[in-house]
């Protein structure tokens, strides 16, 4: 009994979602916004509606043809001491500490 009660709601809530279609239009007495001060006519809802060029840019999917070198970063300079930066070997974490130590306090 509670079952087909709550399929029944679930349907007139269904159907009322479903209202109609109809052009949209000001609230009454409200009018659409005044003409803007550059614009030769008062734009239309539909063109209200509709957003500019800008606001949604036209997708660019420039794949690349071939593979090319990067070029050289003017930016990309050595570190301040003037020699390469220290190298690690692959895989060191330059972080780690051995397990093993002990640290004695200074004086001690």
């Amino acid at each position: 009994m509670k079952r087909s009660r709550l399929l029944l709601l679930t349907a007139a809530l269904g159907l009322a979602g479903c209202g109609r279609v109809a052009e949209l239009k000001p609230a009454p007495g409200h009018a659409l916004p005044v003409k803007p001060a550059m614009a030769k006519t008062t734009p239309t809802v539909e063109q209200l509606l509709t957003p500019p060029t800008y606001a949604r840019p036209s997708r660019v999917d420039e794949l690349v043809k071939k593979s090319q070198p990067r070029a050289n970063d003017p930016f990309d300079l050595p570190p301040p001491s003037g020699g390469d930066a220290p190298s690690l070997p692959a895989g060191s974490n330059p972080s780690t500490v051995p397990a093993n130590t002990t640290t004695t306090p200074p004086g001690a």
